[in-house]
């Protein structure tokens, strides 16, 4: 089994990395990028094994990959063909997958994605607070994706960068 089409079928532990980009793709683009991701995780093999894997784009911004290393690791050659892969695609797309030092948050029912300075202008200026939902992209686990992606402020890494 290469690709999985939901994520309900995989184990806790299943490795996760989550890729943010640095704006929204366009609503236009969104299918497209998916198609791309759910094609790479179908090839996406690990010395000569095919990964247990699952691929698809949260919020028009969140590039998340997932393997099953039950069945077969994750080399280091095979996460240096995702990299590749995910840079071909933020060439393509004109965004930043890379960038480990921007913030999305929710403001009402939109996704925002700021850089470190503005994050924390706007928390010192009371338009986000320790209530404000972050997106936590050093989730490292599918359970921990599930449960802990998206947490109140004063929960996350985040918090501990602020002034």
């Amino acid at each position: 089994m290469s690709i999985v089409e939901t994520t309900a079928v995989l184990p806790d532990n299943t490795r996760v990395w989550v890729y943010q980009a640095d704006q929204p793709f366009e609503s236009s683009d969104v299918p497209a990028v998916r198609q791309s991701v759910r094609e790479f995780v179908q090839q996406w093999i690990s010395h000569n094994r095919q990964l247990r894997a699952y691929g698809d784009v949260y919020h028009d911004r969140f590039i998340v990959l997932m393997v099953d290393e039950g069945q077969a690791d994750a080399s280091g050659c095979s996460i240096d063909k995702s990299v590749y892969f995910l840079k071909a695609l933020q060439q393509q797309y004109g965004v930043d997958l890379f960038n480990r030092m921007r913030f999305s948050y929710m403001q009402g029912d939109t996704v925002r994605t700021v850089d470190r300075a503005t994050f924390e202008r706007l928390y010192q200026e009371g338009d986000i607070d320790e209530d404000t939902l972050v997106f936590d992209t050093l989730v490292n686990s599918k359970a921990d994706f599930d449960r802990h992606f998206t947490k109140p402020l004063r929960e996350s890494w985040h918090f501990r960068l602020l002034g």
